[in-house]
């Protein structure tokens, strides 16, 4: 049981729902509690199936499939979390909103690059590799559940307090969202690292 709990915080910490509620906020303030629940349960049913993809073949899809290797992912992967965590940090909420396009595409623009990303796929490469493919897949579709509960959970808080408190929670945003920008960076370039180290040994 524990490797199990183990396997589920890990990938919590990396879906992360108090970080992405920030990169959902302006989802959040269009729709409304139904819409924004079917809307998270569509691009959790996507990201599920993406995650139990990864965990039941592992990384043999790059280098067999694709003929590329692991680390290539992880260093394209983090560019792409560094430029989305740098528009965050200049730009603020509004980065999001441009890199997702318009509402018609919400569910599929949420299910990636915001729950699917490098980070997400490694973390199923991995907990493949710690269990058994039925109990994997299940650690998975509990992660994601949990995440999303607590996303709807936020969603009705911040409904609640936003008509007595909007300019407040307006700069907690700002800032939050500021600084959480800062721990995507430095993932990112953890990342980034990580596939140069990755590569380097190869040689």
């Amino acid at each position: 049981m524990t490797d199990y709990l183990r396997s589920m915080a890990l990938m919590l910490v990396l879906l992360n729902p108090f970080l992405l509620i920030i990169y959902l906020i302006d989802v959040v303030e269009k729709l409304d509690r139904k819409q924004f629940t079917l809307v998270l349960i569509r691009a959790g049913l996507m990201a599920t199936t993406a995650f139990c993809f990864f965990t039941i073949v592992g990384d043999t899809v790059f280098s067999s499939v694709l003929n590329v290797n692991f680390a290539s992912f992880q260093i394209f992967g983090g560019i792409i979390f560094l430029l989305i965590g740098l528009q965050f940090v200049f730009r603020g909420p509004a980065a999001i909103e441009m890199l997702r396009g318009e509402s018609q595409h919400l569910t599929g623009a949420i299910a990636m690059p915001i729950l699917i990303g490098p980070g997400t796929i490694s973390a199923s490469v991995i907990i493949g590799q710690r269990h058994e493919m039925a109990p994997a897949c299940g650690v998975v579709l509990a992660s994601v559940l949990v995440s999303i509960l607590i996303m709807i959970g936020l969603k009705s808080l911040h409904d609640f307090v936003k008509p007595k408190r909007e300019l407040l929670i307006q700069r907690y945003i700002e800032i939050a969202g500021r600084i959480t920008a800062l721990f995507v960076g430095t993932v990112s370039v953890e990342m980034i690292m990580q596939g140069v180290k990755t590569w380097a040994e190869k040689f």
